[in-house]
């Protein structure tokens, strides 16, 4: 280990600003570190991505992100993480870990769940992969998973308005399937997800437990650093910065709504030719 590696940022990259709800824990857990965030706006929304796609994707930030330097990738995104966790690992050949969601959530669930009846809100390039399915197995074989897949809502919380009648009406939609199957424990399968916790609360009753992929990514990302004596030690005050592929102006308001701290200054970062997918209306698409 160089000095130069020891003073590496960790990066996080995510297909929007919902991975901003992860690194607000990694910020508060780490405040010695350094951060670089990687918001690709200009491709949103993944969920509806094919698996080839979000491999791609996720090598190229990743690519991106190491040319500039990193100690530690961070996937902050549940349906690049589901695709391409195995494949980026393989990609990179060991230059730097990566820490994705599904595992750490996964385990957490694991741990919290009382009857083994464990729900799954997320999207559906994500639920379709099975991604959960295996994690979970592997955490608590005896455990069940019901899994919903939410379309619309990433979209409708990246949209940044009001929460309104929509926002109500898909929640209640996506709730039902986990209150007929009796869950105890609901992974939020999707970093835009918090911020719509207190509505899904709401909706599933105070005995279930919602188990989010901030304080389990945090977690894991602390016991990386520490495993290759990659962590800085207390005391400092460690920095944070932002690149989008959208419009840096536009990530700036809605991020601060999602990291809840400032933002400051937002980079533009071009990335390879890839069209946004237009996101079904809630309500309209199949789980």
């Amino acid at each position: 280990m160089t000095a130069a590696t020891f003073e590496l940022p960790i990066a996080v990259f995510d297909s929007g600003v919902g991975g901003l709800t992860v690194l607000h824990e990694c910020l508060v857990s780490l405040p010695q570190e350094d951060f670089v965030y990687l918001g690709d706006t200009a491709r949103f929304p993944y969920g509806l991505r094919s698996p080839e796609e979000l491999r791609a994707f996720a090598f190229e930030l990743a690519d991106l992100l190491l040319e500039h330097g990193a100690k530690l990738l961070v996937i902050a995104c549940n349906s690049a993480t589901a695709a391409a966790l195995p494949a980026l690992r393989e990609h990179l050949h060991g230059r730097v870990g990566v820490v994705g969601v599904v595992g750490p959530e996964s385990r957490l669930a694991a741990q919290v769940t009382r009857s083994g009846r464990v729900g799954l809100l997320a999207t559906p390039a994500t639920v379709e992969s099975g991604a959960y399915d295996r994690s979970l197995a592997a955490a608590a074989p005896s455990a069940t998973l019901t899994s919903v897949a939410a379309p619309a809502l990433a979209p409708l919380i990246q949209a940044g308005g009001e929460v309104d009648e929509h926002v109500v009406v898909e929640v209640e939609r996506l709730c039902d399937p986990l209150r007929a199957a009796r869950v105890d424990t609901v992974i939020l399968g999707c970093t835009h997800y918090p911020l719509v916790r207190p509505m899904l609360q709401r909706e599933l009753g105070r005995g279930v437990e919602i188990v989010s992929s901030g304080a389990a990514i945090a977690e894991e990302v602390h016991a990386q650093l520490a495993a290759r004596g990659l962590d800085r030690p207390d005391g400092r005050r460690g920095s944070y910065r932002f690149l989008c592929s959208g419009d840096p102006e536009a990530f700036r308001r809605l991020g601060t709504r999602f990291l809840q701290l400032s933002l400051g200054e937002v980079c533009h970062v071009d990335v390879a030719h890839g069209e946004p997918v237009a996101a079904p209306l809630a309500g309209r698409a199949a789980a």
